[in-house]
C-alpha cells in the first residue's frame, strides 16, 4: 500500500497531513531532530481561518475574524441582510464622492480575506473593490450592506466532506456587457473536486465582448486554464483523476465553438481562447456539457442574484453553518460531574 504525506507552510507555521498517523508522528520527529520547533498538536486554527472536523470531513470558517470586521464597522449589532446585494442593484452616476474614503478601502480589503470562506461575498466584494480610487457615498451603502448579509450568516464557511470521488469539474458563466460604464462583461466560475468546492472567480472581462457567446466564451477559456492548473497540481500530489475535467456552460453558442472545427470569421477576435479550449477537447484533456440556466451554480460569480437563487444553491457551494457541539459539551460536561476525565480539553 503506498503512503502520503504533505506539509505547507507560511512563514514559521507549518502544516502537515498523511495518510496514517504514525507516518505524520515520523515526519514531525524527523523535522524535531533538525529543527527548534514545537507541536501544537490537532489543527483548530491557522490564518484567521477556523478548521473543525466532522463526522466526514472538515469545516472551514472566519467566524471571528468576520466579527472583528463587523466591530471595526460599528456593526455588530446591525440588522442581518438576506442577500449581499440587491438582485438589481444600480449606481447613479452623480452620487457625491466620499470625503475620506480610507475607511471603505480598509472594509472592503477585509471583506476580500473573508471570501478565502465565504465564496457566496466574491461578486459583491469584487463589485465594490472596483470603486476603491473614488468611492461614493452609494457604494459606502453597499459595503454596509454586505457587512449585514454577513451579520447574518456570521458561522457560515465551507464543509469539505472525504466521501467522495475523484472528479475534476466547474461551472462557468459571464453576465454579458453587465457594466454599465465600460460594458464589460464578467467571468464567473467555481471548480470542484469531487462535491467539494475548491477554487472559484468573480472578474471583470478584460475587454467588452461583442456577443453574449463571446463573453461566455472568454469565461470558459479563463475556466479551462484553472482547470488545467488543477490537473497539473493534482498531478504533482500524485492524484490521478478517473477521467478528463468537465466542464458546464449554459450557453449552447460556445459548447458548439468547442467541437466546431470551422474557424468562422466572426470568431477571430477570440482566436487565442478559441483555440487553447479547442485543443483541451480535441486531445481528450478536457469535456464540455450543457447544463440549464436554472441549474448554474457559477451564475452567483457574475451579477448580484436574488435570495431564492442564492439560497438554492448554497448547499451546492459547500456552504453550511459551523457544526453544533452541544451533544459533545453535554457528554464532557456529564463526565466531570461524576469526576472522570478523559484527559482532554474543551476548547470555547
Amino acid at each position: 500500500r503506498r503512503h502520503i504525506h504533505g506539509a505547507t507552510s507560511w512563514n514559521d507555521d507549518i502544516l502537515l497531513t498523511g495518510s496514517t498517523a504514525s507516518l505524520v508522528d515520523d515526519f514531525i520527529q524527523l523535522l524535531q531532530s533538525e529543527f527548534s520547533m514545537k507541536d501544537l498538536g490537532p489543527l483548530h486554527h491557522f490564518l484567521g481561518i477556523e478548521i473543525l472536523s466532522t463526522i466526514d470531513g472538515l469545516h472551514l470558517s472566519q467566524t471571528h475574524y468576520a466579527i472583528t470586521i463587523l466591530e471595526r464597522a460599528n456593526m455588530i449589532d446591525c440588522k442581518p441582510m438576506s442577500t449581499p446585494l440587491e438582485s438589481k442593484t444600480k449606481i447613479g452616476s452623480n452620487d457625491t464622492p466620499l470625503d475620506d474614503p480610507s475607511f471603505y478601502r480598509g472594509i472592503v480589503g477585509a471583506l476580500q480575506y473573508l471570501t478565502l470562506t465565504r465564496p457566496d461575498l466574491s461578486y459583491s466584494v469584487n463589485y465594490c473593490s472596483q470603486f476603491m480610487h473614488s468611492p461614493t457615498i452609494m457604494h459606502l451603502k453597499m459595503v454596509r450592506r454586505i457587512l449585514q448579509y454577513v451579520k447574518g450568516t456570521i458561522d457560515v464557511g465551507l464543509h469539505f466532506t472525504s466521501n467522495t470521488t475523484l472528479d475534476l469539474f466547474a461551472f462557468s458563466d459571464a453576465d454579458w456587457a453587465g457594466c454599465p460604464t465600460t460594458r464589460r462583461s464578467t467571468t464567473g466560475y467555481c471548480t470542484f473536486l469531487g462535491g467539494n468546492l475548491i477554487s472559484w472567480c468573480a472578474k471583470k472581462q478584460h475587454t467588452v465582448s461583442r456577443s453574449s457567446t463571446e463573453a461566455e466564451y472568454r469565461a470558459m477559456a479563463n475556466t479551462t486554464a484553472e482547470l488545467t492548473w488543477l490537473t497539473f497540481i493534482l498531478k504533482d500530489l500524485r492524484i490521478c483523476l478517473s477521467s478528463p475535467p468537465t466542464l458546464y456552460c449554459d450557453n449552447i453558442s460556445a459548447l458548439h465553438m468547442t467541437i466546431n472545427p470551422v474557424f468562422h470569421a466572426r470568431s477571430k477576435h477570440i482566436e487565442l481562447d478559441y483555440h487553447f479550449v479547442r485543443e483541451r477537447v480535441s486531445l481528450g484533456l478536457l469535456v464540455t456539457h450543457y447544463i440549464p440556466t436554472n441549474d448554474q451554480v457559477a451564475d452567483l460569480f457574475t451579477k448580484p442574484v436574488s435570495k431564492s437563487i442564492l439560497t438554492r444553491f448554497q448547499d451546492k457551494l459547500c456552504l453550511q453553518p459551523r457544526p453544533r457541539l452541544w451533544e459533545d459539551i453535554k457528554l464532557k460536561e456529564n463526565s466531570y460531574n461524576h469526576g472522570t476525565t478523559n484527559g482532554e480539553t474543551l476548547e470555547d
